[in-house]
């Protein structure tokens, strides 16, 4: 039996670090689709963009001639600002290429000598910053001065929160419902059908993803389960979209939501469209490098543009719920 040997040079990964760049840089996006496909994806943005939300009060009247009115349309500017966060990262090549032949053997088999092994060391290692980002999506809060995803850009409670600060998220304006409870399954299915029915008309007409912790999603099944134990269509216990929405309210909880305590509370209501994450693989900045400064082990160097943001917090769009359990 033929045995071959793979020979793995510095220069092999810096190859495929050039040669594959483009796609190596969008690893850390492809790593975050199961929750980035609820959102809408704008790439190209480098430091911050406007985006905006259009709105008009125009409307039809019974006819006159002289019939004039002003301009109702507005756009309601958001930015989108864009982090640029880097990686330095030691890693011996050996036990890397060791790891990830071991994932891959039944892929790979006799092909193990002809592929690009650099290329799926370096995919694994740009997919793990992706995991990192994923798992702060809600939570993140901006510092300058910090070493980890969780500080590299403002999660989407984080600017919740300073909307709320700013008193432009308030129960008053629609966008903010609050209530103090101590949620468990026995009325989590109740407190979710009042959630719903104090929605904005428009909002509740859309299709929308209530973004939520993965403890509220299953409270709310197991309050679903105890209301229709006797309905004969209640044939599967995990339910995708929230009764009485008419299929149009889908529950997505997700592991980044369930951070602390401080944030179990806090979930979201909106449409695809209105949750927005902007990231730039087109500039001159973004690279990614392989050096050898020391004996055994290689450094790879990267840096990216990521950051997220609501193109609008109109009622009609965003519906930010702030449950906090009763001590």
């Amino acid at each position: 039996m033929a045995y071959h040997t793979i020979n793995i040079s510095d220069a092999d990964f810096q190859k495929s670090a050039i040669k594959w760049q483009k796609e190596l840089l969008l690893m850390p996006i492809f790593a975050m689709q199961d929750t980035l496909k609820y959102m809408t994806g704008i790439p190209g943005v480098r430091y911050s963009e406007k985006v905006g939300a259009y709105s008009s009060n125009a409307q039809f009247a019974p006819y006159k001639s002289d019939r004039k009115s002003s301009a109702t349309t507005s756009i309601d500017y958001r930015e989108l600002r864009t982090y640029f966060g880097n990686v330095v990262e030691e890693f011996d090549p050996d036990a890397e290429i060791a790891t990830v032949l071991g994932q891959n053997s039944g892929f790979l088999g006799d092909a193990q000598k002809t592929s690009d092994i650099t290329k799926l060391v370096l995919k694994a290692m740009m997919a793990s910053l992706g995991e990192k980002i994923q798992d702060n999506l809600f939570t993140a809060k901006h510092s300058p001065t910090g070493d980890t995803s969780d500080k590299l850009f403002d999660g989407f409670g984080t600017i919740a929160n300073a909307e709320k600060t700013a008193g432009n998220i308030a129960t008053g304006k629609g966008n903010l419902y609050e209530q103090e409870i101590a949620l468990t399954s026995t009325n989590a299915f109740e407190v979710t059908k009042d959630i719903v029915r104090s929605l904005d008309p428009h909002l509740r007409q859309r299709e929308t993803f209530f973004f939520c912790s993965q403890a509220f999603a299953d409270s709310y099944n197991d309050g679903y389960l105890a209301a229709h134990l006797g309905v004969p269509y209640n044939q599967s216990y995990e339910q995708m979209y929230v009764e009485g929405t008419s299929h149009k309210m889908t529950l997505v909880p997700l592991p980044s939501i369930a951070g602390g305590t401080s944030w179990d509370g806090q979930f979201f209501i909106t449409t695809k469209d209105n949750m927005l994450y902007g990231y730039d693989n087109m500039s001159d900045v973004e690279r990614i490098q392989i050096d050898r400064f020391s004996p055994f082990m290689i450094t790879l160097s990267a840096a990216m543009f990521f950051g997220v943001q609501f193109r609008s917090i109109d009622k009609k769009l965003l519906k930010v719920v702030n449950i906090t359990s009763k001590a």
